[in-house]
């Protein structure tokens, strides 16, 4: 295994730092471990000759493929099913009967390979039944990884991955594909609107959200960071809107105006 040096590892970190929000600069161990042998299998001696390599990439794909290697978690349906059930039993019945809207607003950010946003579009057609058609209900998922979201729109993922699912759910929006392997349906997938953005670039969107998803993903960023992004999301969101976030994360060390619903959980 290729070990980094001090220098390469202070370049290394602050690169991605800088560029993306991501902080690991105590994770040392990690870099070695996911890189160590990624790097000479590609030919290249040291970390510094392989991120000059990848800084020059003009089709930016191995700044992705390195930041996908250093972030990305096993991820799968029904992951910390609480918010689902928050979703499912709070949200939408806050958004069809408070609201009277049949404009469903939410954005699934950092959405990797798919699972979370698909649980999503799940529940939202279990929740909307037949009154479905009379319903603007895309969501947003949105990642800055190509790969996986063409792993995404792809929607093939192995039974294990559903293991947390209904099983009536899996056979009503799953059709088997192999023998490990099942494919969302088409109507599932028409659900979701699949975009490419880094949330460290400014926001543009023209309507604000009922809800923001965005768990797992600041584990990775400094204070700085995560409470400039913690703002953006609240200046996204729709009175009244809430913000889900990982269980493993907080927004103690951010300076915000959301409330406190529940652990990972917040409205504006």
């Amino acid at each position: 295994m290729l070990k980094i040096t001090d220098s390469e590892f202070s370049a290394l970190t602050s690169f991605i730092q800088s560029n993306y929000g991501v902080d690991l600069r105590k994770k040392r161990a990690l870099i070695e471990g996911r890189l160590g042998n990624y790097i000479p299998g590609l030919g290249f001696a040291s970390y510094m000759e392989y991120l000059e390599f990848a800084k020059k990439d003009p089709t930016g794909e191995e700044i992705i493929t390195l930041l996908n290697r250093l972030t990305t978690n096993h991820t799968y349906f029904m992951r910390e099913r609480d918010h689902f059930d928050f979703y499912g039993g709070t949200i939408l019945p806050w958004i069809d009967r408070e609201l009277r809207t049949r404009d469903l607003r939410v954005w699934c950010a950092g959405c990797s390979t798919g699972q979370e946003p698909y649980t999503l579009a799940v529940l939202t057609l279990e929740y909307l039944g037949q009154s479905a058609a009379g319903w603007e209900h895309t969501i947003l998922s949105s990642d800055i990884s190509d790969k996986a979201l063409d792993a995404a729109r792809q929607g093939l993922y192995p039974k294990s991955d559903l293991a947390e699912m209904p099983p009536e759910w899996v056979k009503k929006y799953f059709k088997p594909y192999d023998e490990n392997r099942y494919s969302v349906t088409e109507k599932l997938k028409a659900s979701l609107a699949f975009r490419r953005f880094n949330l460290l670039d400014r926001f543009t969107f023209r309507q604000p959200f009922q809800a923001i998803f965005c768990r797992n993903v600041m584990i990775y960023f400094d204070i700085p960071t995560k409470n400039t992004l913690i703002n953006k999301f609240y200046d996204a969101l729709l009175p009244g809107g809430y913000l889900l976030i990982g269980h493993s994360e907080s927004l103690s060390s951010c300076t915000h105006s959301f409330k406190y619903v529940m652990p990972s959980v917040y409205r504006k």
